[in-house]
């Protein structure tokens, strides 16, 4: 069971990642940044490297090459962006902030906390209210949506997918009896849940006209 809850998380993780390509292609192609997001890339990067922390003190080899894989290709989106942004000030202002705060992060787990368990339980604590934060963050997005009558700006892959990963990574979580990884992905579950409610309510061909939001 562990082997098959282990390959689902991958898959459904790789699957999650994968629907940021279509914003790494278009500004390959356009040469612009342009209605994409950045805080989305950085904060996920962020949040790859300190569950990539946490599978190796855990020396869980799922949780590494899950994350290993999601750091590097937001850690390519973050660099493309920079490159095309033509405000890079504030841009390279936020990957300096966010790169201080793992810094930081990562001097306190290993010189302050000694004990192994003590470091696991805080940089899991610690994950887990990062990623929560994380899919909780487009429920005022949500709101607008609701407002509108129109789901234009939902990506209906990343709601599947998304699903599907925190389906998995709660399953893989109650497996292993690690309430950080099982707590932090019940959201991801909900939200994912309530998103899919909202494409059946407001169908795509019944949308009225709008500005697009981009969430």
């Amino acid at each position: 069971m562990a082997p098959l809850l282990a390959a689902a998380c991958l898959a459904g993780s790789l699957a999650m990642f994968g629907t940021g390509l279509s914003d790494l292609h278009q500004m390959l192609t356009t040469k612009s940044v342009e209605n994409i997001q950045f805080l989305p890339f950085l904060t996920t990067d962020v949040n790859n490297l300190s569950w990539l922390g946490y599978g190796c003190l855990k020396q869980d080899w799922t949780l590494i090459a899950v994350n290993t894989i999601g750091a590097a290709l937001q850690t390519l989106f973050v660099l493309v962006y920079l490159y095309y942004s033509p405000a890079k000030g504030p841009v390279l202002l936020r990957c300096l902030v966010l790169l201080a705060v793992l810094v930081a992060g990562y001097s306190y787990f290993t010189l302050l906390v000694g004990d192994t368990g003590t470091r696991l339980e805080r940089l899991g604590l610690f994950c887990s209210v990062f990623t929560i934060s994380m899919y909780l963050s487009p429920l005022a997005d949500l709101a607008k949506i609701v407002r509108n009558k129109s789901t234009r700006c939902l990506s209906f892959p990343l709601t599947v997918t998304t699903f599907l990963a925190s389906t998995s990574w709660t399953l893989y979580g109650l497996q292993l009896r690690d309430p950080y990884i099982t707590v932090p992905n019940v959201p991801g579950i909900v939200t994912s849940v309530l998103r899919f409610w909202l494409f059946w309510w407001y169908p795509r061909g019944q949308d009225k006209p709008h500005r697009p939001l981009h969430a």
